[in-house]
C-alpha cells in the first residue's frame, strides 16, 4: 500500500506538509483540478492537485470545499504556490485542520506532472513487490503441504504469513486444526459460527467477511467437489490485503485438495466396513474381521466388536446419515450404510445411549434385541421391526419395547410372516401402494401428513388409499383393518420404507 507518508519522503519532490493528519493514508491515484467542486470525477484516495485558480480571495468557501473533499475521500490536497496564492492561506489550512484533510504544499519548481510520475512508480512498485509475496505465498505454503501430510502444517504457516490467526472449524463452528498464529488469542470462534451458520447453504462458492475490532475475519468452505466439511477461518490484522487473499486461496486450495484426499480414503474403509457388516449378518464373522483389518488399514481408528451386541438401524436424509456416521466412527463403533440405512453394531449396555444421539440428530432409529456377536442377524432383524414403527415424532423405537407388548411378540416370526404374505398379496404388484400403505398408517391415517412424508399430492394419496381398499376389499377406517395391514406390514419390515 503505497501511503502519504510515502510520497512525502520522496525527496526530489520536496513536498512539505502543512497539516497531516495520517501519514499512513493510502494513495490510489493522483487528480488535477481546478474545479471548485472535484468531487463527481474523483473515487477516493486520489492526491488532488491544484493551483488554486479558482479560489483568489476565497476565505469562508474554503471550510465547504474541504468538507467536499474530505467526504469524498481524498487523501490528502496538494496547493502549488507560485500562482495564484505564494503560501496555503490560513483559512485553508484551519478548514483542513476542521474536516480531518491532509494538506501540503508543492513548490514552484515540482511539477505536477512529476508528483503523478512518482505516484505511479510507487504503485508499480507496490505491484511489483504484492506479486513477490503472492508467490513466497504460495511457495511457502505448498512446501508446508509438501513436507508433512497435514492440515496444520498449512494452517500454521498461513497464520505466520498474514501476521495473524488461522483455524480449522466443522459445520457447527467446533476447532479441527488450531487456531494458530501471532493473534490467535483474537480469534473469536463465536464470530466464526455465526458466518459459517450463514453461508453454510451457499456451498463451496460461498466466503465471509467480517470487520471486528482491529482486524478482518475471513471464512471461506473447503472442499473440491462435495459438499464442504470444513470451513477455514483467518484472522487478518487490519483490512486484507491483495498478499493476505492471495495466500488465503492458496491455503484453501491446498486444504480442500487433502480433505479429498481424506475422503476418498475415508470412503473406502466404509464400503470395507458395510461389506464387514453384511458378512456379519450372513453368519461369517471370521471374514468380517479380516475385512475390518482391511479397512483400518486405510486409515482411522480399528472399531470395537463387544461379545454381546444390539444393532441399530437408522433412516433420514443422506446428510444426516453421512453426519451421523462420522461421529460414529469417531467413537471407534462399526458402522456403515447398508442399502440406505445407518447399521451400527453396538455394545449391548451403549446402544440406548447411541439411539438416543442419533435420534437427537434428526434421525429415526430402531435398536434390536441384544444377542450374542455371533448372532448379530437376529438383532438386525428385530432393529428392523423397532424402526419399521419409529415415525418423525417417535423417532426412537426398540425391539423390547415392541415385544413386550406388541402382537408380533404374540404371533412370533412364523405366523407373523404367513400373515403378511396373505394379507399382503393383492398388493404384490403395486409397490407404490404399499408404500402409501405404510407411511398412513404411520401417520395416523392423516392424508395430509402421508403426502408430506412421501413427497406427493394429497390427492395422490387419496387416490392410492381408494386403490388400497379396493384391492384389500376392506376399508381403512375399520381399526381392525388397519392393524392387521400394520400387523402384515411390520412382520415383512416394509412398514418403514420411506
Amino acid at each position: 500500500m503505497v501511503t502519504m507518508g510515502d510520497l512525502l519522503d520522496e525527496r526530489d519532490l520536496a513536498l512539505l506538509p502543512v497539516h497531516l493528519v495520517a501519514r499512513s493514508a493510502s494513495v490510489r491515484w493522483v487528480a488535477t483540478s481546478e474545479l471548485v467542486d472535484p468531487t463527481p470525477y474523483l473515487e477516493g484516495g486520489e492526491v488532488l492537485l491544484t493551483t488554486g485558480l479558482e479560489t483568489k480571495g476565497w476565505r469562508s468557501e474554503w471550510r465547504a470545499y474541504a468538507d467536499r473533499l474530505a467526504a469524498a475521500g481524498v487523501a490528502a490536497l496538494g496547493l502549488a504556490v507560485g500562482l495564484t496564492h505564494d503560501r496555503p492561506p490560513k483559512a485553508l489550512v484551519a478548514a483542513c485542520e476542521r474536516a480531518g484533510l491532509n494538506l501540503f504544499e508543492v513548490p514552484r519548481p515540482t511539477t505536477f506532472v512529476a508528483i503523478s510520475r512518482t505516484v505511479a512508480r510507487l504503485l508499480e512498485g507496490e505491484r511489483e513487490q504484492a506479486a513477490r509475496q503472492s508467490m513466497d505465498a504460495q511457495r511457502a505454503l505448498t512446501q508446508a503441504a509438501l513436507e508433512v501430510d497435514d492440515a496444520a502444517s498449512v494452517v500454521r504457516r498461513l497464520a505466520t504469513l498474514v501476521d495473524g490467526a488461522a483455524v480449522t472449524v466443522t459445520r457447527d463452528g467446533t476447532a479441527v486444526t488450531g487456531p494458530y498464529g501471532p493473534r490467535a488469542a483474537a480469534l473469536d470462534l463465536a464470530v466464526v459460527r455465526v458466518e459459517v451458520d450463514r453461508i453454510r447453504p451457499q456451498g463451496l462458492r460461498a466466503a465471509a467477511s467480517a470487520s471486528i475490532g482491529a482486524g478482518t475475519t475471513v471464512v471461506r468452505p473447503l472442499g473440491v467437489r462435495s459438499r464442504p466439511e470444513e470451513w477455514l477461518a483467518v484472522l487478518v490484522p487490519g483490512r486484507s490485503g491483495d498478499v493476505d487473499r492471495v495466500a488465503i486461496t492458496t491455503a484453501v486450495s491446498l486444504l480442500g485438495l487433502g480433505l479429498e484426499r481424506a475422503r476418498e480414503r475415508r470412503a473406502t474403509a466404509r464400503q470395507l466396513r458395510a461389506r464387514a457388516i453384511e458378512l456379519l449378518l450372513a453368519d461369517d464373522l471370521r471374514t468380517a474381521r479380516i475385512v475390518l483389518g482391511a479397512a483400518t488399514a486405510t486409515g482411522g481408528p480399528a472399531p470395537r466388536l463387544p461379545r454381546e451386541v444390539r444393532l441399530l438401524r437408522a433412516r433420514g436424509t443422506a446428510d444426516l446419515l453421512d453426519d451421523a456416521l462420522g461421529i460414529l466412527e469417531g467413537e471407534r463403533l462399526l458402522a456403515a450404510a447398508v442399502e440406505a440405512e445407518l447399521v451400527v453394531v453396538a455394545g449391548a449396555r451403549r446402544a440406548p445411549a447411541i439411539a438416543q444421539v442419533l435420534a437427537e440428530r434428526g434421525l429415526q432409529v430402531g435398536v434390536g434385541r441384544a444377542v450374542p456377536l455371533e448372532q448379530s442377524a437376529a438383532s438386525h432383524d428385530t432393529a428392523g421391526h423397532a424402526l419399521a414403527a419409529a415415525t418423525r415424532t417417535v423417532p426412537l423405537r426398540t425391539w423390547d419395547d415392541l415385544a413386550g407388548t406388541g402382537v408380533l411378540g404374540l404371533l412370533g416370526e412364523d405366523r407373523a410372516a404367513a400373515f403378511a404374505e396373505s394379507f399382503l398379496a393383492p398388493l404384490a404388484d403395486e409397490p407404490a401402494l404399499v408404500e402409501t400403505l405404510a407411511a398412513f398408517l404411520r401417520q395416523h391415517g392423516s392424508r395430509g401428513e402421508t403426502a408430506a412424508e412421501l413427497g406427493v399430492h394429497r390427492n395422490t394419496v387419496r387416490n392410492r388409499i381408494e386403490q388400497v381398499e379396493a384391492l384389500l376389499g376392506a376399508s381403512l377406517d375399520d381399526p381392525q383393518v388397519r392393524v392387521d395391514a400394520w400387523v402384515a406390514l411390520a412382520a415383512t419390515g416394509r412398514r418403514g420404507s420411506p
